[in-house]
């Protein structure tokens, strides 16, 4: 295949088309990447060289499955088990048991986001992890979401079969404890480590994060490695604090050490361990004076910076056999604490978002649904799921009829690990509003959770049966921003993924 020479005009329209579509960023210094990756992108096209390829990406209107192609060849797909092992040593010495210890006498509930999964080898290098450190596993709520643009990675993740490649620093006992040999020489994962993982398509410059629709909230523990390079600065900007909104307070986020900068990253604090720097959602670094301030009670009523000890990285052994306020009724509510309530929101900050809105609800009589609903929400962001629920529960008291309440409900009932009733108040819901497109599109993700794909695909086919009778960019009610084209895509990747053996 034959490069060709691309004019420097073409390459900077190209890389403009490519961060807006994509959100990758190819500056001048990165123009050689950006052709190395065409040469593979032209060949799989059919077009005879680079200049050809480029040409025609520049006319053509691209659908999404070109797009992934392209996609493909211009990101790096080559990874491995435990790759940069200092900061698993680090996680699993220092910061998973200290989340073990804070979570065992209560909920027992553990969150992790592979942001940029790639091939799968992170989010399973994460679910064996966990094996390890937690005897009891069996007993925990945990959830492991790995997503990736690419769903051709995806679609390998999913499969779990991984050549020699992908153990290059493992030890020996590693493939032979944690995957069965396949007849043609490779290794697949372990059944009981291929169900802790999730995989689901997600574009980090363009998707809506964190949201309770795609599982992307109150997280613990997020890896977003070798994939913000990738950025403009505004999108950089816009997705870390997507990312620092998607923790709950004292989460942390792990990013490659290439990638490390206190400018970027201003708004953690950076924790030092040997050899790699991790960054926490520290609570005393965020807080901010607020817009608006409750009004006292009537009359009548009465920069951080931890460093870590040098662990020892004994988790990589081979397993051993045992394993009161004024009260107000609802439309006496000012507007100010509201719009105050919303902008804490909107800027992650949940827990004044849920104090202001609490100093504001009666106590007593039924909640507004819409502050309801933010409240609800600000509280299951922050990992308070049974505050969250209750709230549910009291605005449901009040209107048994209303959609969106049942599927808020519902919502929150699956991330507690209730997918009975979390199925019933969604099938409440539909029965309320059969056009509830978020509710049948959540049907569909329950039944799949459950292994009975021929109902998931009954669902998704309702959803998208209602999704073509909207508008592209349409908004879609109770999905936080979600568009109707977005949530296609979503299914239609959903698709393929289940298609992968």
């Amino acid at each position: 295949m034959r490069t060709s020479v691309v004019p420097d005009l073409l390459r900077v329209r190209l890389s403009e088309m490519i961060a807006e579509r994509m959100g990758l960023h190819f500056p001048p210094e990165r123009w050689g990447d950006l052709e190395r990756g065409l040469v593979g992108a032209a060949k799989e096209f059919g077009l005879a060289d680079v200049a050809a390829c480029v040409d025609w990406l520049l006319s053509a209107a691209l659908t999404k499955a070109q797009l992934e192609v392209l996609a493909s060849h211009l990101t790096v797909g080559e990874t491995y088990f435990f790759r940069e092992k200092k900061t698993f040593d680090a996680l699993a010495e220092s910061i998973l048991p200290e989340l073990i210890r804070a979570r065992r006498a209560s909920e027992r509930r553990l969150r992790i986001w592979s942001a940029a999964c790639c091939t799968g080898e992170e989010p399973y290098s994460l679910a064996i992890l966990l094996a390890q450190v937690i005897p009891d596993l069996a007993d925990w709520n945990v959830t492991i979401l790995a997503t990736d643009i690419n769903d051709r990675f995806l679609k390998k993740a999913a499969a779990g079969v991984y050549g020699e490649w992908s153990f290059r620093e493992s030890p020996a006992w590693f493939k032979e404890r944690y995957f069965q040999r396949t007849a043609d020489g490779r290794y697949s994962i372990l059944p009981e480590i291929k169900k802790r993982v999730t995989f689901a398509h997600l574009n980090l410059a363009g998707d809506v994060f964190p949201s309770l629709e795609t599982d992307t909230n109150a997280m613990d523990l997020i890896f977003c490695r070798n994939v913000l390079m990738y950025f403009t600065l505004p999108q950089l900007q816009k997705v870390v604090g997507n990312l620092h909104r998607a923790l709950v307070p004292d989460g942390w986020l792990v990013v490659s050490p290439s990638e490390c900068s206190q400018v970027h990253f201003s708004h953690f604090a950076p924790v030092n361990f040997p050899s790699v720097i991790l960054y926490q959602k520290s609570v005393l670094k965020e807080r901010m004076p607020p817009p608006w301030t409750p009004p006292p009670p009537s009359s009548e009523t009465v920069e951080f910076v931890a460093t870590a000890g040098e662990p020892p990285a004994a988790w990589m052994r081979p397993p051993t056999e045992t394993p009161p306020l004024e009260e107000t009724t609802p439309t006496e509510i000012p507007l100010q604490p509201q719009a105050a309530a919303v902008s804490f929101y909107e800027q992650g900050r949940y827990a004044e978002a849920a104090e202001v809105l609490l100093a504001s609800l009666d106590s007593s009589n039924a909640p507004d649904p819409e502050m309801a609903s933010l409240l609800a929400r600000a509280l299951a962001n922050q990992g308070k799921l049974a505050d969250a629920l209750a709230w549910c529960e009291r605005w449901l008291a009040a209107d048994k009829l209303d959609a969106s309440g049942h599927y808020l409900r519902a919502m929150i009932l699956q991330e507690l690990r209730d997918p009975e009733q979390a199925r019933r108040s969604l099938q409440r819901a539909i029965y309320l509003d059969q056009e509830f497109i978020v509710g049948h599109f959540a049907l569909g993700n329950l039944a799949r959770d459950s292994d009975k794909p021929e109902e998931a695909d009954k669902h998704f086919a309702n959803a998208l049966q209602l999704l073509h009778r909207c508008e592209p960019g349409e908004i879609l009610p109770e999905s936080e921003g979600l568009t109707a084209g977005r949530l296609t895509e979503i299914i239609h990747s959903i698709a393929t993924l289940e298609a992968a053996p």
